[in-house]
This record gives structure tokens, sequence and C-alpha cells, in this order.
């Protein structure tokens, strides 16, 4: 028995396993070769992160052919768009009412959200994930999508997403998804 654990010891110590980073680490990697972006970005192939200015834009969205949106800043209190603001247009609607607030639990919505984008990029459709700004609450969830049904590292979605957008996700946030970086590098080792 002692054999096949210094054998299992060896081969990590051979094969270095991702580590899901501190937060710091990842507020550097956020914060790093930062350049001025747009409204709206594409950052993953017909996958957009946008502010409300861009979602409430209903020529815009019919531009960029923007097939579905999610709003993580849903409801009265936020950005009131609804199903209703897009009834004129053939745009699906996924609402997430969330406040940009290190204390808001986000992560019960990543699932749900990243099967709406996913169902939504495999109709070859293209979405806008925004919020406000289109900085925190937007960024979190497609880092979560990104993570969750590509199959990406939080540092490989950061780093991808990061390399066509400025984000910075709030510090609540970040360990969300440092959470769920954790848990589904488990999931993937067993």
């Amino acid at each position: 028995i002692n054999s096949e654990v210094r054998d299992t010891d060896m081969s990590s110590e051979e094969e270095p396993k991702y580590q899901t980073p501190p937060t710091c680490d990842l507020l550097s990697l956020l914060l790093k070769n930062r350049r001025p972006t747009g409204a709206v970005n594409e950052v993953w192939p017909n996958l957009y992160i946008g502010d409300a200015a861009t979602a409430q834009d209903k020529t815009l969205l019919a531009t960029l052919e923007i097939t579905h949106v999610v709003n993580a800043a849903d409801g009265p209190q936020h950005i009131d768009t609804g199903p209703r603001f897009y009834k004129d247009t053939n745009v699906l609607y996924h609402g997430v009412e969330a406040a940009d607030c290190r204390d808001f639990d986000l992560s019960p919505f990543f699932t749900e959200t990243a099967d709406f984008i996913h169902g939504a990029l495999s109709q070859k459709g293209k979405v806008l994930v925004h919020c406000a700004r289109g900085i925190s609450r937007s960024a979190t969830l497609v880092l979560a999508f990104l993570m969750i049904k590509e199959r990406l590292t939080l540092v490989e979605a950061a780093e991808v997403v990061c390399s066509r957008r400025n984000i910075l996700p709030n510090v609540g946030f970040l360990n969300q998804l440092c959470l769920l970086d954790s848990s589904l590098a488990l999931q993937r080792r067993t």
C-alpha cells in the first residue's frame, strides 16, 4: 500500500496540477495590459459583453445580429428592460436580478445562465451579456460560462476576456469564481 501512495505522490510532483490563484493574483491579472474598450466587445465567438446603453439600443443589437440578451442587472431597481422591452424584436431574454456588491451571491445563477448562453450559441445565436457598465456582474457570468461550458480554467477565461475587454468583477464575485474554479478542477480530476 505504501508503494502505491509513493507512486501517486511522485506523479503529482512530476506533473504540476492547476491551482486556483488567490484573489490578489486574479486582480493583478485583470488589471494588467488594460487598454480602452468600447461599450460592447465580442469576448468569445458570438458572445459579447456590454453596458446598459448597448442593451437598450435595439438598432445596435440588430446591427450586431444579437439574438439573445442576458441582463445581469435585471429588475425595477436596476436596468428594467425585460422580455417586454424586446417584444418587437426576435431577441430572447434571460434576466438575473443581481446587485453589484461583494456580499451578493451570484453563484446560484452561474449554471442557469451558462445553459442559456450555451443553448443560444449552439443554435448559431449571438449573445449580449450586460449589466450597468459591462465590467462586474456581466463579466462574472461570462467567466462562469467559459469555465462551465467551455472547460477553461478561471485564469484562461480571464485571459481570453481581458484580451478583448477591460473587466473587473468585485471581490465577492472573484471569490465565487475561485470556488467554482476549484470545484470544476476537482470534478475534472475524478
